[in-house]
């Protein structure tokens, strides 16, 4: 006994010690390393008398030949493809354990980058044929986070080519379960935001039209959710509450236990990592745009969904199609979302949907939306006009309840905002009387489609119900095809406009600095020069001498103006009548009597006065006006004498 494991921990015997060796120091293990390939290859020519056979042997040299093939790539160099042969030629023969190990093996041969990625992840996609569904996990696994890899830093596009073209070929194999899983990884580095330009998108769009309803319905589900996945969104739902709970674990353990450097080390590095997961996770998605921008045709893919849907139930071949009801509301929301974001031309979907405008239509609410997702202003109106009569028809009447009129009138009310044209003046009004209908909702439904039109074309609609005439209500009603084009860029007219110069003095010196024709005034035109009212400020550097601040509080005529609140330099704020300060005063009289007045310190009068000045401030009206009758009355005093 003691003999045996003496020999097991032989260095030939025991591979781990002898694969750490030969990772330090490859070339003074190179005779061991030889024997065991020797041994391999021996191994290999029996295994393969019997492939089904287990042989655990061989799994252990298969795997100690993948650790160190980087040490000797010469030696190696067919390793990987007699690999490759063994498994594509007795795939389906190998016993589950061999197979798995001869996958491993060529995956960390991958990792360490032994082989190209091109060939071997090729070769990974074929083994999806086989039936192991733990063997198609772990390729799936290592497939995305490969790719993944390959465009961390950048975008490998000579990879990512070579990928997408096989995966075309992927997507119509024989195999379902190649192409289903096939289709999840492209849909995964799409959402992943790894292969998201649009030679993925069109590749999936192939997957619409798979004669496998999973295979279809997975695709359809791609471009309908934003890459959306329930289950993920589950699997990230438990995630965060396993963090929240240990993070409440470790809070609590923080307060309770005892207290030392290294504990708390620990626990703060355990937190900053939580934290660092969740803020991952709260971070917003990178790609939010939608796949069905990125579709290069899509007119014709349309087309070719609607042929699909109206296809079944027909004998196409040899074989019936047959899709579930689920599956046909699905096909008609995609169909409708991409008339509605495209704009495209598809009219025999109207009459094909209508038949399942009714109120006791299973899913009729979701038809109604589709419905109205289909319209825009680019489908002539006589096209989806008797649609939207079948719909008024159906749920717009006195037979059904509040809820039907109701989910009818809101339905016309969304296909009116996007075609107005689509509706006449005889049905508008018609809807229009449901506005003082005893349900409410009902009621409410009327008066907003009756806004609508007051809004786009009142025209349709009575004297009574136009309301008053808006700017917005004024505006030109567009034709059909009338996309309200312009020939110039609103605002460029005033690029034509000379520039004035700004000068240092401001807008006062601008105003009536430069000019003395008129002895440096400037005559601003005012509806109420003759008899006005209004308060005002100015300065009083000519009249106080100390740079004072007066308010004008006009409250007469041009003869007996109003009271004149002053402002002296410490910020009192006195009032004096207007004949105290006469006009005619030179700069020295008047200065006398501007310090003569008494001024009433009292804190409830200056603040009153204060606020009175400061919300006249920024009106340079009455200061103007102040001095034009200055003027006018010297003028006058001058005619005279």
């Amino acid at each position: 006994m003691e003999r045996s494991v003496r020999n097991r921990n032989q260095l030939p015997n025991n591979l781990p010690q002898l694969q750490n060796l030969i990772k330090r120091d490859p070339a003074a293990y190179r005779d061991e390393f030889l024997t065991q390939y020797k041994h391999y290859r021996a191994l290999l020519q029996l295994f393969l008398l019997n492939p089904s056979q287990e042989s655990s042997r061989l799994e252990q040299l298969v795997m100690f030949l993948s650790q160190v093939c980087h040490c000797y790539p010469e030696e190696l160099s067919l390793f990987p493809k007699e690999l490759q042969e063994l498994l594509s030629k007795n795939l389906t023969v190998l016993h589950p354990s061999v197979r798995m190990t001869l996958c491993k093996g060529l995956i960390l041969m991958r990792n360490k980058d032994f082989i190209s990625p091109e060939g071997i992840l090729e070769f990974f996609f074929e083994l999806f044929r086989c039936e192991d569904k733990l063997l198609r996990k772990t390729l799936y696994s290592h497939i995305l986070a490969d790719v993944k890899k390959l465009n961390l830093k950048r975008k490998n596009v000579k990879v990512n080519k070579v990928l997408q073209n096989f995966m075309y070929t992927m997507l119509r194999d024989s195999s379902a379960v190649a192409a289903k899983m096939s289709l999840d990884l492209m849909m995964e580095l799409y959402k992943k935001n790894i292969w998201n330009d649009p030679k993925t998108v069109n590749v999936i769009t192939t997957a619409c039209f798979s004669p496998v309803t999973k295979i279809m319905v997975a695709a359809v589900k791609f471009f309908l959710t934003g890459c959306e996945y329930t289950e993920e969104e589950e699997d990230d739902s438990s995630d965060s509450e396993t963090e929240s709970n240990a993070l409440r674990t470790m809070i609590i353990s923080k307060q309770t236990t005892k207290k030392g450097r290294k504990r708390e080390r620990k626990q703060s590095k355990a937190l900053s990592v939580l934290k660092k997961k969740r803020k991952r996770k709260n971070k917003p998605s990178i790609s939010s745009f939608s796949a069905l921008y990125l579709i290069n045709d899509p007119q014709d893919f349309a087309e070719k969904l609607f042929n699909r849907l109206q296809s079944v139930g027909q004998s196409v071949g040899a074989s019936q199609q047959h899709l579930s009801f689920e599956v046909k509301v699905m096909l008609l929301s995609l169909i409708s979302r991409l008339i509605g974001i495209h704009q495209l031309f598809l009219f025999n979907f109207y009459p094909f949907i209508q038949r399942y405008l009714q109120p006791h239509q299973k899913e009729v609410t979701k038809m109604l939306a589709y419905f109205a997702q289909s319209c825009h202003e680019l489908v002539p109106p006589d096209v989806v006009e008797p649609t939207l009569r079948a719909v008024v028809d159906n749920f717009v009447s006195e037979r059904n309840s509040g809820e039907a009129i109701a989910v009818g009138l809101n339905s016309v009310r969304e296909v009116c905002a996007r075609m107005p044209l689509v509706m006449t003046s005889d049905l508008l009004q018609d809807l229009a009387a449901y506005k003082s209908y005893k349900d409410k909702n009902v009621m409410v439904s009327a008066r907003s489609l009756v806004q609508l039109y007051r809004n786009l074309n009142p025209d349709l609609l009575k004297k009574k119900d136009r309301g008053r005439p808006t700017q917005l209500g004024a505006q030109r009603v567009k034709g059909y095809g009338d996309t309200g084009t312009t020939e110039f860029v609103p605002g460029t007219e005033l690029l034509d406009l000379p520039l004035e110069e700004p000068t240092e003095d401001g807008e006062e010196h601008a105003s009536g600095s430069d000019s003395g024709e008129d002895d440096g005034w400037v005559d601003v035109s005012h509806s109420s020069d003759e008899d006005e009212t209004g308060e005002g400020i100015f300065d009083t550097d000519g009249v106080g001498g100390g740079g004072e601040r007066a308010v004008y509080c006009g409250s007469g005529s041009e003869d007996n103006g109003g009271d004149i609140i002053l402002s002296d330099s410490d910020g009192c704020w006195v009032e004096c009548e207007s004949s105290d300060y006469d006009e005619d005063d030179d700069d020295e009289a008047a200065s006398d009597k501007y310090r003569s007045v008494n001024c009433s310190r009292d804190e409830d009068e200056k603040t009153t006065a204060s606020t009175a000045a400061h919300t006249t401030t920024a009106t340079t009206t009455c200061r103007q006006r102040y001095l034009r009758k200055r003027q006018r009355k010297r003028e006058k005093e001058r005619r005279e004498g």
